[in-house]
């Protein structure tokens, strides 16, 4: 059987917890990475820039480099609204989902102690269609939190949810046809992507997406799946963040790992590139 894939690291969840258990109801302005001069409430953002010891990654350059002014963007799992947050300083708009409760007040506690008036919090996981389902949960690493399963248990580690298509509750909501969508759902990206069809075909928004898996084997066939998905969709440049290859059907297992920043037209899309 294959192994899992540790797509967070030891260190990482030992820096979640020691953040969780010591420092998750301080409130403070973030000294270092793209919310500098932000404020927040819990994580280690507080630590000057000098000791962070986090040189920056392809990831966190291409937000930096990124223009969203004037943009409507949607912020597709965003946890405590680090990004949310980012995006806020620039977009026209920003809509912002996060179905865990714990995770929606902290996200909401952000966007409240910076005073941005430019953003909506939907409390819904998106999916492929209109049903209940459950979110693992774990306090200690709630960015990992994903859908499951169907159906209710609602144990101790899990979440009851809502689940809606992106087209319906674009709709249902009344909400800004989106410019640019992130997503980042650990594994439910195809999911994602078929209850936003006719959005992504009206609107050809810009896409920035996380692959995941709970194995390599899944991650491959995930990258393989968005890529063929958002081709028939009129999407035609698909550009890894991590190597700065540009993904085609043939080689989308390059994309396995990292992000997929993805475009109706090439120009767009090198425009948009990290140096």
């Amino acid at each position: 059987m294959e192994a899992p894939f540790r797509h967070y690291t030891f260190r990482h969840r030992i820096i979640s917890i020691i953040s969780r258990a010591i420092f998750d109801n301080v409130t403070y302005t973030v000294r270092h990475g793209l919310l500098r001069g932000m404020k927040r409430k819990g994580g280690l953002g507080w630590i000057p820039e000098r000791f962070a010891g986090s040189p920056e990654t392809p990831e966190s350059a291409f937000w930096r480099k990124l223009d969203l002014r004037g943009l409507v963007v949607y912020d597709v799992g965003a946890w405590h609204g680090l990004l949310t947050m980012h995006f806020a300083r620039q977009a026209k708009w920003v809509v912002a989902y996060e179905p865990i409760p714990e995770n929606r007040k902290r996200l909401e506690e952000n966007v409240a102690l910076n005073g941005l008036p430019n953003v909506t919090v939907r409390g819904v996981a998106l999916g492929a269609g209109l049903k209940d389902g459950v979110m693992r949960f774990d306090p200690f690493s709630s960015g990992t939190s994903s859908v499951a399963l169907s159906g209710a248990r609602g144990g101790d580690d899990e979440r009851l949810v809502t689940v809606v298509p992106l087209d319906h509750d674009i709709t249902a909501c009344k909400l800004l046809a989106p410019d640019f969508v992130k997503v980042d759902v650990e594994g439910f990206e195809l999911d994602v992507l078929e209850g936003a069809r006719k959005t992504l075909t009206m609107y050809h928004p810009a896409l920035f997406i996380e692959l995941h898996g709970r194995t390599m084997t899944e991650k491959r066939k995930n990258s393989a799946g968005v890529v063929n998905l958002l081709g028939t969709l009129g999407y035609k440049s698909f550009y890894h963040i991590e190597s700065g290859n540009h993904i085609a059907a043939a080689n989308s297992e390059m994309a396995a790992q990292g992000h997929l920043y993805c475009t109706i037209g090439v120009t767009e899309a090198l425009a948009a590139k990290p140096a």
